[in-house]
């Protein structure tokens, strides 16, 4: 069901490539106009019909793509959303459990160099990560750290 979702090509993808096209093919028309004509006057009847109006189409085809691009990809964020929503247990609101057990439940706290957030040691963004090292007590301190929301370790550090 996902893959032949994903195998169709949304319509505003499809009229970007049919203008781009158009496009052009109306600038090689105009080019091939304009370059059998000697003088200006004679010119400027391809640039006005056929020129000005493929690069408008090559223009547009560019705005319909980058528009269908994103539409396609919030499409695909919506259906992860919602796959992600249909994985969490459907009794547990019903029953009145809270969360089954927390992600992370290690005491050491670790910070990535740069980053704005302490975690668990066993915090699954932090997790096996090498350059994860212990929270500098200056820099939660200062308040340049804050907990993740993911682990939520205590506010104070060791």
């Amino acid at each position: 069901m996902r893959t032949s979702r994903l195998r169709t090509v949304h319509p505003v993808l499809w009229a970007g490539w049919v203008a781009l096209a158009a496009g052009a093919v109306l600038c090689v028309v105009g080019w091939y106009g304009v370059s059998g004509e000697r003088f200006a006057e004679r010119q400027l009847p391809y640039l006005a019909s056929c020129t000005i109006p493929g690069a408008a189409l090559i223009v547009s085809g560019a705005v319909l793509l980058a528009h269908g691009r994103n539409s396609v990809a919030a499409a695909r964020v919506e259906e992860l959303y919602g796959l992600l929503v249909a994985a969490e247990p459907a009794d547990a609101e019903e029953t009145g459990q809270a969360a089954l057990a927390p992600l992370a439940v290690s005491g050491e706290l670790l910070m990535v160099p740069g980053g704005t957030l302490w975690h668990r040691a066993d915090c699954p963004l932090v997790a096996g990560k090498a350059e994860a090292v212990p929270v500098d007590s200056k820099l939660a301190a200062s308040g340049e750290l804050g907990p993740c929301p993911i682990c939520e370790p205590a506010e104070e550090t060791d």
